[in-house]
């Protein structure tokens, strides 16, 4: 059985030549994006092609994935947040996609890395300040020196407001990709040791690893949900004055 650290580690799929000293072949991350991309696309396609009165039972859970996107951004932005309601579904939804296949055997977790999370979590915030420019103008930057603040405390408040900011996307990426890494490592670990209770007999350890396998589903869609709903708090945050 190979370690628990392995199951994180990058692989080309296919290997092409480097350009620039750039690696542009195409690894197990991208596939696992490309998969989780492909199976959001052909779910969420079949089960709304038609949308009866009496939903079937795939369309009752898109309509609750939906549901559950829109009343986020509902509560936590307001009527002016539903156009947004695309991005923001497609983050959620490639972000629990993401935490889920991790758990198939042989998967990976591109949820993992700092790199993918990264990014997606630099674009998030991107989004979030050009939605508060087109809104508001110049008036956005009253973020980091509110209205009716004495101008004394400008040299003080104004470098903490920016590194708070410029903060935003770590703190998105650290607790998605810590989280993630630390759930299935347990996970991993733990079911090296099921072959160390066989003496107990088949059904127990089983038990006990289908058990932590459900839990660790769960950790995966709320850590998914934390990590959007915290977007929302910052589209909020850019959109609305304080």
């Amino acid at each position: 059985m190979s370690g628990p650290i392995e199951q994180f580690e990058i692989k080309p799929v296919i290997s092409l030549p480097k350009i620039d000293g750039i690696d542009l072949s195409f690894t197990n991350s991208s596939l696992f994006m490309a998969l989780a991309v492909g199976t959001a696309s052909v779910f969420f396609i079949t089960a709304m092609r038609k949308r009866l009165l009496i939903p079937t039972k795939l369309q009752s859970v898109a309509e609750i994935v939906y549901e559950l996107v829109s009343g986020m951004i509902n509560e936590m932005v307001g009527p002016e947040g539903r156009k947004f309601i695309p991005f923001i579904f497609s983050l959620f939804t490639f972000v629990v996609l993401g935490n889920l296949l991790g758990l198939l055997p042989y998967s990976f977790t591109y949820t993992s890395h700092f790199a993918a999370v990264g990014t997606l979590s630099v674009f998030s915030i991107l989004v979030t300040v050009i939605a508060g420019l087109k809104k508001r103008g110049l008036n956005w930057f009253t973020n980091f020196f509110p209205k009716g603040t004495p101008v004394a405390i400008a040299p003080i408040l104004v470098p903490i407001e920016i590194i708070s900011f410029c903060s935003k996307p770590f703190s998105l990426t650290v607790r998605l990709t810590v989280n993630m890494m630390v759930g299935h490592i347990m996970l991993k670990v733990i079911a090296g040791f099921i072959y160390g209770l066989s003496f107990w007999g088949g059904w127990l350890p089983l038990a006990f690893i289908s058990i932590l396998t459900v839990f660790e589903m769960g950790i995966a869609v709320l850590q998914a949900y934390v990590y959007t709903i915290l977007t929302c708090v910052y589209l909020s945050d850019a959109l609305h004055a304080h």
